[in-house]
């Protein structure tokens, strides 16, 4: 019984990747066509990538994505951890709760609710659309997933590291840096990871937010895919699934080293 479970689960993991890599990889091999549809492969090219790094206006509209993405994840980052502390430290059971649902709110509503009531709050702040404006935007809709991710390390934490530390004479800085820092460090680095990546993907909410000639990539996309399928797109889609790939291998690398490095300090402990 357990040999045909453990089979069904294989073969249910196989199937789940291949129907999520399969229209990545026809993407991307299309972009290497000789052709200009999808139609049928015509021979292997890079055509498509020199036109791709020859467009200035979608190199700049690149480097404006990634720039979004990273500072609003840092600074999404920033609050969502010190939103993760007020939570935590929140003395009532009904205000935690509170709290939480409150921050809640912006993963459980549709994006589309999301960017139209960021677009009336803008537009009656004259605000001008453009790039604060989205990048307020990420910031506002990530910071949830980064509380989120932080203050299940917080919970993990046990009241009597800190009280040991109060004990031998640390002060509260000690205690924030030396301790407390470290233990919650891998919800603060997957915090800033899953910010990005959502940065990277939306759309519903950019396209509310955007104006004055500042666009995304997730924008410009879907406007130049309305008008025809063009293999720039594979292309640019290619470098975009690299950059992500780069991505989840530097955070993969980065657990890695804090599992390998927390182990190494349980064996010392063990040992002293």
């Amino acid at each position: 019984m357990q040999s045909k479970a453990s089979k069904f689960g294989k073969f249910y993991l196989i199937f789940i990747f291949l129907l999520l890599y399969i229209p990545i990889a026809y993407l991307i091999i299309y972009s290497f066509s000789k052709g200009t549809t999808m139609a049928n492969f015509h021979g292997f090219t890079l055509k498509h990538y020199q036109d791709l790094f020859a467009d200035k206006r979608m190199l700049a509209i690149f480097l404006n994505t990634i720039l979004i993405a990273l500072l609003s994840s840092l600074i999404s980052t920033i609050i969502g951890t010190i939103g993760a502390f007020a939570v935590h430290n929140a003395r009532k059971r009904h205000t935690k709760q509170t709290l939480l649902s409150l921050n809640s709110i912006l993963l459980v509503s549709p994006d589309v609710i999301i960017g139209a009531s960021f677009l009336i709050f803008f537009t009656s702040l004259s605000v001008p659309l453009g790039f604060w404006s989205v990048l307020l935007s990420h910031i506002a809709f990530e910071i949830p997933i980064v509380l989120l991710m932080v203050l299940p390390r917080l919970n993990e934490m046990s009241p009597s590291l800190i009280n040991a530390a109060l004990d031998l004479g640390a002060t509260p800085s000690q205690i924030l840096s030396q301790i407390i820092i470290p233990y919650i460090q891998p919800g603060i680095i997957a915090g800033f990871f899953m910010a990005i990546t959502y940065s990277l993907d939306d759309f519903a909410v950019t396209f509310f937010v955007t104006g004055n000639g500042f666009t995304t990539l997730s924008v410009e996309i879907y406007s130049r895919a309305r008008q025809g399928i063009d293999l720039e797109i594979n292309a640019l889609s290619g470098i975009m699934f690299i950059f992500s790939l780069i991505l989840v291998l530097v955070y993969y690398f980065i657990e890695s080293h804090n599992v390998s490095k927390g182990r190494k300090k349980n064996r010392l402990e063990a040992v002293e």
